[in-house]
């Protein structure tokens, strides 16, 4: 935005400068050649009235060849012709106006009248001597262009140096300006960028830029506040509840397991599904605590080798693929790293390994791949269960939104939570040959901004499946 300000206030008083300056230069270029114009004239009419005295009058040529004179100090060429077309009075460069300069006087003679004749050198005059109707002779001044192309010159260097002081003037206001409004809109981005990673206590300066993004920044903050307001109060009734429900579902599962060693028959089946409750409940509660966590937590991005905590967490996981007869692998390439919040990885795959080890059947197969796609990690973790409804699939990443979800149904909503705050995405899809695919998408290079705050701490892992 900054860059776009000070381009168009640059190309506004480029314009101007433009329009005002050429058409100016050009308008003084016409008087100048109008005023150089005016003087040779003037200068040829008085010597033109001198000569008259002496060739109509027949006085001394005295007047008349001290204005020939003078022509030449001054470097012009003047010379006086009588009515037969012979020179009386000249300069030494007398034949300045070329080989037509005895048409040019023959064309007076016969049509009196002045005439002008202009090249890039010289500028020469010719004005008939006495009656215009019967004229005695002709005055011819020849006068060098120089001065006149100096001149013109000269202005136009001094308007190009006001057009570059300027343009220099515009640019310096053009970048000024843009920084006074666009530097508050970034720190406004910045903020807001945090504020979408997670970080809630990000605020807006209000006392810098115009008025109205001091507004746009003020609007913000209040906004911000009262989004911090409801997440805190939000995790910390889920946090809360999480909490004081463990201590009675721990002694009520004690008391259970008291009771269920006496028991027999009938009684005994009610106490073991009873139990089998009670540990729903638990891992429950557990599920909601780490999803609490996992909103509450902000990463600080760190290099992660992908393949080597894909490489761990399916060595982790091997005992339990193999006591439900599934077959588990990955297929990294090697050295793939990318820049997630510290642990977050691990409990993503410990997710996600779960609900597909809980969905598939003996003989079904786990499959994590990884490969590097532009600037991202692409992560799939397939499997070859019974896959999921596309219902089911649209409403999996919310919390309890999986209707066939056989655990917690949290599981998901915990690897979504940690994937966006990572800067990824996450996404479900139909296995080649059924079964369900989850796709993440993890940053594979440091942020632009580092992101402030702790990352929080990992949450047990669930099961959606």
């Amino acid at each position: 935005m900054t860059r776009r300000i000070a381009l168009s206030v640059l190309a506004l008083i480029t314009a101007i400068l433009v329009l005002a300056v050429v058409p100016l230069g050009l308008i003084m270029t016409q008087r100048e050649q109008a005023s150089f114009r005016d003087e040779a004239a003037s200068r040829t009419r008085s010597i033109a009235s001198a000569a008259e005295e002496y060739l109509s009058d027949r006085k001394a040529d005295t007047a008349a060849r001290s204005l020939v004179e003078e022509a030449r100090r001054r470097g012009e060429c003047a010379t006086v012709y009588d009515r037969a077309g012979h020179a009386v009075l000249s300069t030494a460069c007398s034949d300045v106006a070329g080989d037509d300069s005895a048409g040019l006087v023959s064309s007076v003679l016969a049509r009196p009248g002045t005439r002008v004749r202009q090249d890039d050198q010289w500028l020469t005059t010719a004005v008939p001597i006495g009656d215009t109707s019967d004229a005695a002779g002709v005055a011819v001044l020849s006068r060098s262009a120089d001065p006149l192309h100096d001149r013109i010159l000269a202005m136009w260097g001094w308007l190009t140096l006001i057009g570059v002081g300027g343009l220099g003037a515009a640019v310096l206001m053009s970048v000024l300006l843009a920084r006074w409004v666009g530097r508050p809109l970034r720190v406004l981005d910045a903020a807001a960028q945090r504020l979408g990673e997670g970080a809630l206590d990000a605020r807006a300066p209000v006392e810098a830029g115009p008025q109205e993004v001091r507004r746009l920044a003020a609007t913000f903050n209040t906004m911000a506040g009262r989004t911090e307001a409801l997440v805190h109060g939000h995790r910390a009734v889920v946090a809360d509840v999480s909490h004081q429900l463990r201590t009675p579902l721990a002694a009520l599962r004690l008391r259970l397991d008291l009771l269920a060693e006496d028991a027999e028959g009938d009684t005994a089946a009610e106490l073991a599904d009873a139990q089998g409750e009670i540990a729903r409940l638990s891992r429950l509660v557990d599920g909601l605590l780490a999803v609490a966590r996992a909103e509450n937590a902000v990463p600080r991005p760190v290099p992660v080798r992908v393949d080597r905590v894909v490489a761990e967490r399916v060595a982790a996981w091997e005992p339990v693929a193999q006591a439900g007869r599934v077959r588990i692998a990955a297929e990294c390439r090697p050295g793939l790293t990318g820049f997630l919040g510290e642990g977050d990885l691990e409990q993503m795959l410990d997710n996600l390994i779960a609900n597909s080890l809980d969905a598939v059947q003996e003989g079904g197969r786990v499959l994590i791949t990884g490969r590097r796609q532009g600037a991202m990690v692409e992560l799939r973790v397939i499997d070859n269960g019974p896959g999921m409804g596309q219902a089911a699939r649209d409403s999996a990443f919310r919390r309890f939104g999986n209707p066939e979800a056989g655990g917690t149904g949290l599981g998901l909503a915990i690897v979504h939570r940690l994937v966006t705050a990572n800067g990824g995405t996450a996404e479900l899809r139909d296995s080649p040959g059924g079964g369900l695919t989850v796709g993440l998408s993890l940053p594979a290079s440091r942020p632009r901004r580092d992101r402030t705050g702790e990352s929080g701490p990992g949450g047990t892992a669930t099961s959606d499946a």
